[in-house]
């Protein structure tokens, strides 16, 4: 693998998804980002998440309602409110031994496995 220079940007990216707790969109990070460059473009912004999700320094989380980040690098799964679209981690632990059985049962050589529980979340049930 290449060894990617750190820029200013790709740490203007990372610092934005790591001050937020709420798995936000490329939108969310750039919109937070342009606050703190207003030169920066999507494109630099969608570029640096892709590199820092491949690098593993952060977690790209493929929801039907848009992808989103986490600065929560390790294996886990979430919860997606289907009305309100809030994405959150699930307060559940990885299970590895699915990998083991999938690829048993298929022949694939399985990396890892994702999981997104959609449901209602508390708030927009009290609602």
């Amino acid at each position: 693998m290449r060894q990617l220079r750190n820029t200013r940007q790709r740490q203007l990216v990372l610092d934005a998804v790591r001050a937020r707790c709420d798995h936000p969109s490329a939108d969310d990070i750039y919109l937070d980002v342009r606050m703190m460059d207003e030169k920066i473009s999507r494109g630099t912004i969608y570029r640096n998440l892709n590199l820092l999700s491949e690098t593993g320094e952060i977690l790209h989380v493929k929801v039907p309602t848009a992808d989103r980040y986490d600065a929560r690098p390790d294996l886990h799964y979430h919860l997606l409110c289907t009305k309100c679209g809030s994405v959150c981690d699930a307060p559940l632990s990885y299970h590895p031994e699915l990998d083991s059985e999938v690829a048993a049962a298929t022949g694939f050589k399985i990396a890892r496995h994702r999981n997104v529980f959609e449901g209602i979340c508390p708030a927009c049930q009290a609602k």
